[in-house]
């Protein structure tokens, strides 16, 4: 069977009805929160930006399964209060996916830039949540946030966040390990994430770190031990060239940690909006925005 979009939207709408508990009724509110989210998910799956464009395309190719749809300014405030709930789903579909329990999962981050001339720093909207960054892969400064993600060899998603590009980038990533590791799973990422104190915390959750070796070193990969009771025991670089060796070290004790999509069948009980303000202590259940990151 072709998964089309209007399969997608029903798969969706039925997982997300069945899920999510009751609403009280409310007289002005033609639409459940299972219709919201799919309304959601339909959107990013057409690529439409706007929610303008949104909904006039949502009445021609989506008006057959939604006879009534919101307005524009009901369907933004809408998704702000169901925030929690979006990702709290997508941890739930994201836990039925082959990849979401492989051992091997990849760290990286990506440039978002929002803005070159000094006006757009003063003037935008965004100046709250942007801020400047190095990006070495284009060897230059930009203004705007970067994307950290977590996800499997196949494109699972494990977490992603968006955040300001000044952030440290060793920080945001151990909060999303903290979100997703359950012990023994092995990390691979790039020089970016080098550092004694990011490696011990990632040997603390029962994780291995492997990434590439400094250009001082001698050797071209570096591998993280982990000792028995899952600490991190600092080590040089290993003498190998590929990161599949990396994949035989002793197994660790079962860390405590796991993710939060996956552990918990229960939707949030709060439905605010929230925001990352302090990614060293992450909440499962008020993460920052996923509709930006979604997918």
């Amino acid at each position: 069977m072709r998964a089309d979009l209007d399969l997608l939207c029903i798969s969706v709408y039925c997982t997300a009805d069945d899920l999510l508990p009751p609403k009280p009724g409310n007289g002005r509110r033609k639409l459940t929160d299972a219709e919201i989210v799919t309304l959601c998910v339909a959107q990013v799956l057409m690529g439409v930006t706007s929610d303008r464009r949104f909904l006039r395309a949502a009445r021609r190719q989506l008006g057959h399964l939604f006879p009534v749809l919101p307005s524009q300014d009901a369907l933004h405030k809408r998704r702000q209060r169901l925030t929690d709930t979006i990702e709290w789903l997508i941890g739930v579909f994201a836990a039925g996916s082959p990849g979401f329990d492989d051992d091997l999962v990849l760290l990286d981050s990506t440039p978002v830039e929002c803005g070159r001339s000094l006006e757009t720093t003063r003037r935008s909207e965004l100046a709250e949540v942007c801020g400047y960054g190095y990006c070495k892969s284009h060897s230059r400064w930009f203004w705007g946030m970067r994307l950290h993600l977590v996800c499997a060899l196949d494109g699972t998603p494990r977490a992603a966040t968006l955040v300001a590009a000044d952030r440290p980038e060793r920080e945001v990533g151990l909060a999303l390990l903290a979100r997703t590791l359950s012990g023994g799973e092995t990390i691979v990422c790039d020089k970016g994430y080098a550092g004694r104190e990011f490696e011990h915390a990632v040997g603390e959750l029962g994780g291995l770190l492997v990434r590439p070796a400094a250009k001082t070193s001698p050797t071209r990969a570096f591998i993280s031990r982990r000792s028995g009771n899952g600490s991190n025991r600092s080590s040089s670089p290993a003498k190998t060239s590929s990161a599949s060796n990396a994949t035989e070290p002793e197994q660790p004790a079962t860390s405590e940690r796991g993710s939060p999509h996956a552990s918990s069948r229960s939707p949030p009980a709060s439905s605010s909006t929230t925001t990352s303000d302090d990614p060293a202590e992450p909440s499962p259940t008020t993460p920052p925005n996923p509709v930006a990151s979604i997918i």
